[in-house]
């Protein structure tokens, strides 16, 4: 495939899991080796389209601040699709405990799977996805959770499990009623854990960036997506497992590719994903 047609395939890609989608992208942008505009225009235009897919934003740094494009790319490419958070989390979580999570995280839900001792509140956010339908396959217990139901779900919870889609230094971009779970578990006492899978760690400009094309500051409850501070957030859950959120925080986070440090947004572009 021709990069150009491949980089117009990803654009439409809008609800894609994350690994395939960025690991698609990535072998877009590797086929730029040796056209550095070509290379600028296409990642501007994948984090334009993509703004709340951290490992976008965390592959297409990598690739244009390195010497060799196209082994970058590979390299972030291999990285994505050998991710250990999933079995370090399912090996981390207590026994025979009571976890939240809100929507589809697409970490969270195959670690889930490895536990048949857990017992899982599917929180609503919206989407209609079905996370009960998945892991009843798998013999793991769930109880679906309607939206206006997380509020008591966090507070009789174990663990709230969130997924991060993006982790800067103070916050976290995750899916809507993250925020709110996360609020009521911190003041009930209960623990919440923020998953950080490979790829979604950003320094603070590219974080902002992100976070800027992702949500409209004056609807920013329309944005599909909730801010989550890491003030609510016990530990981060990553690929060196579970850890305190300042070493979550600082745990192979993207360089700063200073030509992604522009207004990303592009019209409608803060509903997508």
């Amino acid at each position: 495939m021709h990069p150009i047609e491949r980089l117009r395939y990803v654009a439409r890609a809008g609800g894609a899991d994350p690994v395939p989608l960025v690991t698609e992208a990535a072998q877009a942008l590797g086929a730029f080796d040796g056209d550095p505009a070509g290379l600028v225009a296409a990642a501007r235009r994948l984090v334009a389209l993509h703004p709340t897919v951290g490992p976008m934003w965390w592959m297409c740094s990598r690739v244009l601040v390195a010497s060799h494009p196209r082994t970058e790319a590979r390299a972030a490419s291999g990285e994505l699709e050998g991710d250990p958070t999933a079995p370090l989390l399912a090996e981390a979580l207590p026994d025979e405990a009571r976890v939240l999570v809100v929507g589809w995280p697409s970490t969270v839900v195959p670690a889930l799977a490895r536990r048949g001792d857990v017992l899982v509140l599917a929180a609503d956010d919206g989407t209609g996805v079905d996370v009960g339908r998945l892991l009843s396959r798998v013999d793991v217990t769930v109880l679906d959770v309607p939206a206006e139901g997380v509020g008591e779900a966090a507070a009789t919870a174990d663990v709230v499990l969130l997924e991060a889609v993006a982790l800067g230094p103070d916050a976290a971009l995750a899916a809507p009623g993250s925020r709110a779970a996360a609020a009521v578990a911190r003041a009930a006492g209960r623990t919440v854990w923020l998953v950080a899978p490979v790829g979604t760690v950003l320094p603070a400009p590219v974080f902002a960036t992100c976070t800027e094309a992702a949500i409209d500051p004056d609807e920013p409850w329309g944005s599909g997506h909730d801010l989550v501070p890491l003030a609510l957030v016990d530990r981060v859950v990553g690929p060196s497992g579970v850890v305190e959120v300042a070493v979550g925080t600082t745990t192979a986070v993207a360089p700063v590719a200073p030509e992604l440090l522009r207004a990303a947004r592009t019209p409608g572009s803060h509903h997508g994903g």
